[in-house]
């Protein structure tokens, strides 16, 4: 349970609130900006097919790679414009949500 018998006031809209926090909220993970340099798998899947090489020039939309899951072929585009610098999967390769799948320079 909860340690900390501390309350705590907080304001939305005008309406005072009040709360303790609990051990999950002390334990939570912090919110972390993501590298806008990385892509990472948004699912589980196997890699199909991959459309670039390292050092290729891409465009934002560009089809980067196929991801399939649960028999479904997801496009991976790129979100910006950039040079490949490294992909860090292969063709047949199985990838777990948010494992890195290349990254630009």
């Amino acid at each position: 349970m909860n340690s900390d018998n501390k309350i705590y006031k907080f304001v939305i809209d005008d309406t005072v609130y009040e709360t303790k926090l609990t051990d999950k909220f002390r334990k939570r993970k912090l919110y972390a900006k993501e590298n806008p340099d990385l892509v990472k798998a948004f699912i589980p899947g196997i890699i199909r097919e991959i459309k670039i090489k390292n050092g290729s020039i891409v465009k934002t939309g560009d089809v980067l790679l196929i991801l399939e899951a649960m028999k479904m072929k997801n496009v991976v585009a790129s979100h910006r414009d950039g040079k490949i610098k490294e992909i860090k999967v292969k063709t047949g390769e199985m990838v777990i949500k948010n494992q890195l799948l290349l990254e630009f320079e």
